[in-house]
This record gives C-alpha cells, sequence and structure tokens, in this order.
C-alpha cells in the first residue's frame, strides 16, 4: 500500500478530515453532540424506511475536481475480467431446479482497483482509515463500532464500469456497504436497488426472479437513485438486491467503496477475491481454514 505511517497518522486527524468532509452541513467529528445527533436520526429513520441513504456533497465541492482527478489516475489499474455470474455470485454449474433465479446468468463488466494500488493521501483512503468517519458510519447503522477490513485488496477499493458495461443485479457479502461516487457516466449507470427484497430468514426466489425478468411485476421492488461526484451512499446491501445500470456515452463511472465489519480481522473468501481482483494473497489463503458463516443465505 502506498503512503507512510506518518502519512496515516495525519490523515485520521480531525483536521485533516474536517478539510474533506463539509462537516458545517454534516457534523460527523462531534458525534454524538448536538447537530451530529441529530444527523444520525435522520440517517436511521431513512435506512429502515428504505435501506438507504445519501447525504449530498458528503465530500467538500471544492475537493470534487481531485477526488475524480485522483480516482480516474487509479482506474486504468483496475482489474477486468467480463464474465457470466448470477445473483448469488455462486458457481454456474449449482445444482439448482428449474426457475430458480440462480439459474439467471448475467454479464458482469465493472472492475476494481484494489486497495494496495490506492495511495494513502488519495481522499477515499484518507475517509476510510479515518476514525471519526467509522465512528459516524457505525452510529449510523447502530452499531458500537465498525473496523477497516484486514483484507489487503477489499476493504477499500474504487469500482470502475466503462461505457457499454454494467454491475448486474447481486447482494452483497456485507450487511451494509458504504460508497462515495467520484465520477458520473455520461449516461446510464443509475444504481437501483430492491429494499429489504429478501432476509436472513427468507430468500424469496419468486420476488427475485421478478426482479431479473423485468416488466410491472418486478418493477414494483426496484427504487433509483440519482447519484452525484461527492454524495455518500449508506446502505443495506445484504438483504437488497442492487445493480448500477448499463452506463452510456464515453465517460467512465467511478465509485469507492468502503468496507467495513462489525468484527475485526475480517479477510474476504479465496474464490470471490480472485473474481473481483483477479489474484489472491497469503491472507486469503489463511483465513479461507478458519473462515465462519454468519447465515444460511444461498451466498
Amino acid at each position: 500500500m502506498g503512503g507512510t505511517a506518518a502519512a496515516n497518522v495525519k490523515a485520521t486527524s480531525p483536521s485533516a478530515i474536517e478539510d474533506v468532509i463539509d462537516t458545517d452541513r454534516y457534523p460527523v467529528c462531534s458525534w454524538p453532540d448536538g447537530a451530529a445527533g441529530e444527523l444520525v436520526g435522520d440517517v436511521r429513520r431513512q435506512l429502515a424506511d428504505t435501506g438507504c441513504c445519501v447525504l449530498p456533497d458528503f465530500v467538500r465541492p471544492s475537493l470534487h475536481a481531485r477526488l475524480r482527478d485522483e480516482c480516474a489516475t487509479l482506474a486504468p489499474s483496475a482489474h477486468y475480467d467480463a464474465e457470466t455470474v448470477n445473483v448469488y455470485n455462486i458457481d454456474a454449474d449449482a445444482e439448482l431446479p428449474p426457475g430458480h433465479p440462480g439459474r439467471v446468468g448475467m454479464l458482469r463488466g465493472n472492475a476494481f482497483v484494489a486497495r494496495d494500488r490506492i495511495p494513502s493521501d488519495h481522499v477515499i483512503h484518507r475517509l476510510y482509515v479515518s476514525t471519526a468517519f467509522q465512528s459516524f458510519v457505525a452510529a449510523c447503522f447502530g452499531l458500537p463500532a465498525v473496523h477497516e477490513l484486514a483484507d489487503p485488496l477489499s476493504g477499500l477499493c474504487l469500482n470502475v464500469v466503462v461505457p457499454g458495461q454494467e454491475h448486474p443485479w447481486h447482494f452483497d457479502t456485507n450487511e451494509f456497504t458504504v460508497s462515495l461516487l467520484t465520477q458520473g457516466a455520461d449516461a446510464g449507470g443509475v444504481f437501483e436497488y430492491c429494499p429489504g427484497i429478501r432476509s436472513a430468514e427468507a430468500e424469496n426466489f419468486d420476488d427475485v426472479s421478478a426482479v431479473l425478468a423485468g416488466g410491472t411485476e418486478g418493477e414494483r421492488f426496484v427504487h433509483r437513485l440519482d447519484l452525484r461526484p461527492g454524495d455518500l451512499q449508506l446502505f443495506l446491501g445484504r438483504y437488497s438486491l442492487h445493480r448500477v445500470s448499463r452506463v452510456g456515452g464515453a465517460t467512465q463511472r467511478h465509485s469507492a467503496i468502503f468496507a467495513y465489519s462489525e468484527r475485526p480481522g475480517v479477510v474476504g473468501s479465496v474464490s470471490r477475491t480472485r473474481q473481483l481482483f483477479g489474484r489472491v494473497l497469503p491472507e486469503h489463503l489463511a483465513a479461507a481454514r478458519r473462515a465462519v458463516r454468519v447465515d444460511g443465505l444461498l451466498d
């Protein structure tokens, strides 16, 4: 990973993060006092209602150009591997009954820049490692704390969708997701999601199938967001089916994904890591030997 220990210490200081976040509008550093408590309350209500909350211009508008340029410079190092996937990201040869949504193949054309390619002085890295930001995120999701992933590749990454490609319907492996749009597409590239379409107790395969089939029956589940660069998105993606629609025009869509966990030491699976980044490290192989499932869902 780029940068030095000294740079990381500076990145987590309140003064540094206040240069990045519009703290007049989003007083994250003062949590749990005053206006910060009101902000967290608003976020929690939106998450309870639709499973998603967007905070516009969370990154100061004066930094939008830098945010875009830094991530655009990183984009060429993304791992591209267009492949046919299913909504659960399980083996395409898995034995599933006829009509099962896991039998529907979709082309995944998005790409990812891994954390070890992102310098520590970049805006998205400064946000990710900020203890004030982490405390705010934890409060928004009603958690005592969140932890950076111990995964050297997927803790922080940049999602790149080039024109003509999309990030098809899927569920996240983590219960909550935090992301930041850094560059929007000329056309398309819309974030679409189906809040709470499944739960830890029920897969609701018929509803998922309806969304994948399109048409009016599936459309009733779909919400759409008009995200702008600098907007922070907090999302319950484990139980909400979601996608980024096909990107049009000439401009790539870039978004930073801040992956946190309720418990420390989390490392991604070998298969998923290889799928997203085209490589695995010793940390992934070691974690595979001590993996523990947190629910009984298909993925």
